[in-house]
């Protein structure tokens, strides 16, 4: 297992917060960079990389924004290889069904990036997170009682972030992940109604999910403030689970550590105990 310490980069995101947590139980040494906060860290600004880089081994290298281009990561890695990183784990995302999804144009170039460099590289394609209702975008509507997406009946194998974590902590400590690309999914595709009636259910509430067709989901992110060309992505992401690209299930939990993901009903069991979506 390398000593030297993980640079974990978005920190304070969903699955960085929960890889630098992991790193802190194992007494791992590691830097948490992020654009604010702990080490400081922007890949449009270059003079922050090798301060964060210095010393560290490994990077768990997520691209913070949809707007980081291929060949600024490409360029990080550069430095990170001449700074003497010698591992890296891109957060990747899931591709759709057909080769023309919104995920494979964005995700592509930065995989192909890493791919390319002479570091121990593993790619992570984590699905939707199960998070999403409770961290993210779908949770403010859930408290207010619906839940209106453009998923149709399409279906989604919802991963536990927890899962993510542990499979990247995995491959930035331990040996065997070298070269290998994790699809990463929960045990089962569940539709968005079913999904919410399992999260009413457990909060002891009534939600209700609501189909929307795709211009009217999308010109409600734009009255919102979205920009147009994030509300397109967002709807088109949707939309691809109404088309069924979500019911894949994918093997890379087991494959990575053994033992099978977690499934959503324990996600939602746990996460009700919280007494998140009790408002």
């Amino acid at each position: 297992m390398p000593t030297s310490p993980v640079l974990v980069l978005g920190a304070r995101g969903k699955t960085g917060r929960r890889v630098a947590a992991r790193l802190d139980q194992l007494g791992h040494p590691f830097r948490g960079a992020s654009r604010s906060g702990g080490t400081r860290f922007d890949f449009a600004d270059r003079d922050t990389w090798k301060p964060a880089l210095s010393g560290a081994g490994a990077v768990y290298l997520v691209p913070m924004t949809e707007s980081v281009p291929a060949a600024a990561v490409e360029e990080f890695l550069a430095v990170a290889a001449g700074s003497g990183v010698r591992r890296v784990v891109l957060l990747s995302a899931r591709p759709a069904a057909d080769a023309g999804g919104a995920a494979d144009r964005h995700q592509e170039p930065v995989e192909l990036a890493v791919r390319a460099t002479e570091l121990d590289w593993t790619i992570l394609r984590p699905s939707w997170f199960a998070q999403n209702f409770s961290e993210f975008m779908f949770l403010e509507p859930l408290l207010a009682g619906e839940l209106a997406l453009p998923t149709g009946e399409g279906r989604e194998a919802f991963v536990d972030a927890d899962d993510i974590a542990d499979v990247a902590v995995a491959a930035l400590t331990g040996d065997g992940h070298a070269g290998e690309v994790y699809e990463l999914s929960g045990p089962e595709a569940l539709s968005f109604r079913t999904a919410v009636g399992m999260i009413a259910e457990a909060a002891g509430r009534r939600i209700r999910y609501t189909p929307l067709e795709p211009a009217e989901f999308t010109a409600g992110l734009t009255a919102q403030g979205m920009p147009p060309e994030g509300a397109d992505l967002v709807t088109e992401l949707l939309v691809n689970i109404r088309d069924g690209a979500g019911e894949h299930i994918s093997d890379g939990v087991r494959r990575a550590l053994g033992r099978d993901p977690r499934s959503f009903a324990d996600y939602v069991k746990a996460t009700a105990a919280a007494g998140v979506w009790n408002g």
